[in-house]
């Protein structure tokens, strides 16, 4: 056994849970860039997403269905021990997250929340881009909600990069970057630019040479969240 694979089994379990194949690649490669020690497992259910689009809103039943996977998450055990903390990959998703973090013991992530906490640190006028449709007015209120509960006043923009999706569903990856990076024109006075999917990462390269303001990425975000939320407290001296 190799040092790399000693030190990933010496790491927490934490459970990845997406509602997009698009969102697994961008997940794990942050995890591998930002903490390659944690032991990272992956639940997908595509239903939901299709589901969310078709209705329009979040049922009830949408919402048991996410506790169930969050109930089943942090239940696993292996080698490494029981899972330590959960990051949702999907962005519209937040209420149905949110019902669930009190419900469990250990750090429930929703996908977004760390890189808006960084971008209001940044500045008030933020712009997202999304892909994903039904997303859009989620992150907005999201981002407005913690804006309020933090005392802040801040101005929210999205922009949806119509068939950028698409574009990477089908494979054209650098149709998709293409897209997102047009539609971000449409952002131009924010003092900041978040990329809203877990599945739009990989556009920040394309994005962030054509703006003058930070590109944020979500997944990077959220693994340095987590990594610090689940960090063992010191012992008192």
């Amino acid at each position: 056994m190799n040092a790399d694979s000693t030190a990933s089994l010496q790491g927490p379990r934490i459970a990845l849970i997406h509602a997009l194949e698009e969102s697994v690649g961008p997940a794990r490669a942050a995890f591998r860039a930002h903490w390659p020690e944690a032991r990272i497992f992956d639940l997908l259910d595509t239903s939901l997403a299709v589901d969310l689009a078709e209705a329009g809103r979040l049922d009830e039943a949408m919402m048991g269905r996410f506790r169930t996977l969050a109930d089943y998450a942090a239940g696993t055990v292996g080698a490494g021990g029981r899972t330590a903390g959960i990051l949702f990959t999907c962005s519209a998703f937040a209420p149905a997250i949110d019902a669930v973090k009190p419900c469990l013991a250990i750090p429930v992530l929703r996908p977004n929340e760390s890189a808006f906490e960084a971008a209001m640190a940044i500045g008030g006028r933020i712009g997202i881009v999304v892909s994903f449709g039904p997303s859009a007015d989620s992150l907005r209120t999201e981002l407005l909600a913690m804006a309020a509960a933090a005392g802040r006043r801040i101005e929210v923009t999205v922009a949806i990069a119509d068939g950028a999706l698409a574009a990477l569903k089908s494979g054209d990856g650098d149709g998709h970057d293409d897209r997102v990076a047009e539609t971000a024109g449409q952002l131009a006075g924010c003092d900041v630019v978040v990329l809203g999917q877990f599945s739009m990462a990989r556009a920040q390269a394309r994005l962030q040479p054509l703006l003058s303001v930070p590109v944020l990425t979500t997944p990077a975000a959220a693994v340095e969240a987590l990594r610090r939320l689940t960090a063992p407290p010191f012992p008192h001296t």
